[in-house]
């Protein structure tokens, strides 16, 4: 093992944290958490009061990131319970209290997001950058149903800034904002917003957009520098396919009048590529158009609020610069500089020795609607009453590209619907100085089709069976319906002024997504395209499999001084069954059926199955005021999570669970600087998932030096991550497959099992703001 890689027992470092942060750290999150930018509270309204234990995050404590941080998903790596895993460069995705991916629910501006990719590139909170966003609010454990839905892990809702209106009798208002950053290995971005407004009338605009080349390790981490590619290579310690580059936009359009706000919104992305260096493929294309139409009103007998959404999703996939694009049979040819087939001859369109690429492609639609009204019954009672609809359309083809993908098109999910329904009702009391209770039911309706579908060949002896597994499919009853149902309670006893106790219990339901029921092929080549998990396997769907139920307890303490600002303090440990767990076992094709003796060591071929799961775990965090002197004002803030999941069925540990971690930050205000100190440590994972043979990763501890400078409409941020340059490898990164001939699974320059995914060695970044 390189050297740098070797560190003091990280188990001892996390322990010496807690020791150090626990008498200073306080209340950020039970049933909720919520990071606060740009000065825009969204808690206040009675549709959305957050439990007390809610904790928040302002600007000036995330000092420093909105310019270092391109991706959405990483500003929630903030809160408590909450860790995000890698994918594309700005396409992480998030894991509440280990459950990931859709088994959360995620909202931007109130519209359900759904990544239509087989692998999730285009994951959900990708389309709104972090530039735009005004406040995150994430429900972890205890989600109230008329947040929750079609999940069992909890809710994150991300808004992007209200409209804004000029003051009666002000002509117009005029605002915006511009900013630019830098960052090490070539990344940069730009965002610019303008809003113009009357007293009744405001538009607004914001864009953005980010790029940035491969980033490197903190050490070499490869034995070959081979990408596959012809006179390209990669330095050994460099990652590859991290490289991206994608724009968003945002057109607002409002109108308000007396106690009613209408308002329209345009939402496109336009992504030229992102490259991935934990999956066999990568996204060269992906165009994401949104139409949404809002209302609110204020009655004399509460508030209403009413949505409804179009969305459409074109989404291409291929091999990027740093994987194989042409295949075919032999050893590469030396000195070639076009097109050849890896026998050394000239390719010819769909030859069965020569494959140009392997061309995907997705196309789905989304029609969405949702009403609510709060109506408060008397003095300290309120009702929340609603109705939800998602239409999903989805299909996911794969043209011919030459080899054994010919002559005809692979339909991997064709005309996939999946129609979503449920009407809720909440209801919230406050029954005394002391005790506030919540009691929530929720019953929805997910139905779930898809259309017959081939292979690229339909003769009986095409490759890889796929003759075989499409008859099998398409003789199967592939509508199905589920009935589902939540609930949810929770009590809130108020102790004293320095204490408050919050109990609840949840039980959720969840029906699969279409890319865990649909794709059909035992084929490895097919199977491998579909993993939206990063381990470098292939997946097959199941028809058969049954919507996720899952019972939670949790409970916190939450301790704090009587303003709450000198410290506070929480604690959160929870408990967590689910019942149909869709999990994965390994797959024979050749039998059709699972592996009697698993693989081990080496990539592997699973299909979806349901068996029981367990999670369990605790969520510490908190921050303290330290001291006010000559060099301004110190405060330390910190956070420590541990989860632990398990397959009760097989007693196998679940897969990409973080291990334990904590983060610790010093920070100091004097005048117009915000500086800041972070220390992030995280122990070994040694607690992997052996049915996808899931490679352990070693414990690390980073530092990161952050800070900005604010002179009236302009602020300055700089700083410098992972400032000591250690190498370390993501615990929910992944396999590496970055890089050579990714679509073969051992050998040459092929990905080999047994390398994660590293973390981003050092990277200086500096961004400059200007409001007006």
């Amino acid at each position: 093992m390189n050297q740098r890689t070797r560190c003091p027992s990280a188990r001892t470092r996390v322990a010496i944290a807690l020791a150090l942060a626990l008498p200073a750290w306080a209340a950020q999150a039970q049933s909720t958490a919520t990071v606060q930018l740009r000065d825009v509270n969204v808690s206040g309204d009675a549709d959305a009061r957050l439990p007390r234990a809610s904790g928040r995050l302002d600007l000036n404590s995330l000092v420093g990131k909105p310019s270092y941080y391109t991706d959405t998903a990483q500003l929630l790596a903030e809160l408590p319970g909450v860790s995000v895993y890698g994918a594309g460069g700005v396409s992480a995705l998030p894991v509440i209290r280990g459950l990931a991916d859709d088994r959360l629910r995620i909202t931007i501006d109130g519209v359900d997001a759904i990544a239509s990719c087989p692998n999730h590139m285009n994951a959900p909170l990708s389309y709104i950058d972090p530039s735009q966003v005004a406040s995150v609010r994430v429900y972890a454990g205890i989600t109230p149903v008329s947040a929750g839905g079609d999940s069992i892990g909890g809710s994150i809702i991300v808004e992007s800034a209200a409209p804004q209106f000029a003051e009666p009798g002000q002509s117009a208002l005029v605002s915006g904002e511009a900013g630019a950053a830098v960052r090490s290995f070539g990344g940069q971005s730009l965002h610019l917003a303008a809003s113009y407004a009357t007293e009744n009338l405001a538009l607004s605009y914001h864009g953005a957009t980010s790029q940035a080349d491969n980033y490197k390790a903190g050490a070499a981490f490869k034995t070959s520098d081979v990408t596959g590619n012809i006179g390209h290579t990669l330095p050994l310690d460099e990652v590859g396919s991290t490289a991206y580059e994608t724009r968003n936009h945002q057109l607002g359009l409002a109108f308000k009048n007396g106690a009613h706000l209408f308002e329209a919104q345009a939402n496109l992305q336009d992504l030229p590529y992102q490259l991935y260096p934990n999956q066999r493929m990568d996204m060269l294309d992906n165009q994401m158009k949104r139409f949404t139409l809002r209302y609110q009103g204020r009655y004399d007998w509460g508030t209403l609020s009413a949505r409804a959404w179009h969305e459409k999703v074109d989404h291409d996939m291929d091999f990027g610069p740093d994987k194989r694009y042409w295949y075919g049979n032999g050893a590469p040819p030396t000195g070639s500089g076009g097109p050849m087939a890896l026998n050394g001859s000239p390719c010819a369109p769909l030859s069965m020795t020569c494959a140009a690429g392997m061309p995907m492609y997705t196309a789905s639609r989304t029609d969405g609607a949702a009403l609510q009204a709060v109506v408060p019954l008397r003095e300290g009672e309120l009702l929340r009453a609603g109705l939800d609809s998602v239409n999903y359309r989805l299909n996911d083809w794969w043209p011919p590209s030459g080899g054994g993908m010919w002559p005809g098109t692979f339909e991997n999910i064709k005309n996939g619907r999946r129609e979503r329904s449920a009407i809720y009702g909440e209801w919230e009391r406050q029954h005394s100085a002391q005790w506030m209770t919540q009691l929530g039911l929720r019953a929805e309706r997910v139905q779930m089709d898809a259309d017959p579908v081939r292979g690229y060949s339909t003769a009986p002896n095409a490759m890889g069976m796929q003759a075989r597994d499409a008859a099998a499919f398409n003789a199967l009853a592939r509508g199905r319906t589920d009935h589902n149902w939540d609930f949810t309670a929770l009590a809130r006893y108020t102790h004293s002024q320095a204490l408050d106790v919050e109990l609840g219990f949840a039980h959720k339901t969840r029906s699969p997504n279409l890319y865990e029921v649909y794709p059909w092929s035992t084929w490895q080549m097919a199977a491998l395209m579909n993993n939206f998990v990063g381990d470098g396997n292939g997946y097959i769907g199941n028809p058969a499999l049954k919507p996720e139920k899952a019972n939670t307890l949790s409970a916190t303490w939450d301790w704090h001084a009587a303003d709450r600002q000198a410290w506070q303090l929480s604690v959160t440990p929870y408990y967590t069954r689910v019942d149909d767990y869709i999990d994965a076992q390994q797959w024979d094709a050749t039998a059709n059926a699972p592996r009697t003796t698993l693989l081990k060591n080496q990539f592997t071929v699973l299909r979806y199955v349901n068996q029981t799961a367990r999670l369990q775990g605790v969520d510490v965090a908190g921050q303290m005021a330290l001291a006010k002197n000559d060099w301004g004002a110190w405060s330390l803030a910190g956070k420590a999570s541990y989860t632990q999941g398990k397959n009760l069925t097989t007693g196998d540990h679940l897969y990409q669970i973080m291990p334990l971690h904590a983060r610790l930050a010093l920070t100091q205000a004097l005048g117009p600087w915000r500086n800041a100190v972070e220390w992030v440590a995280v122990a070994g994972k040694r607690d992997v998932n052996a049915m996808r043979n899931e490679i352990e990763t070693p414990g690390y501890a980073l530092v990161n030096l952050r800070a900005s400078y604010t002179h009236k409409s302009l602020r300055v941020d700089f700083g410098v991550e992972n400032l000591f340059d250690r190498y370390y490898v993501l615990p929910q990164g992944g396999a590496y497959v970055g890089q050579g001939t990714t679509m073969t699974t051992g050998g040459g320059s092929s990905p080999k099992w047994g390398t994660g995914v590293p973390g981003p060695g050092r990277a200086l970044y500096a961004g400059v703001t200007y409001k007006f």
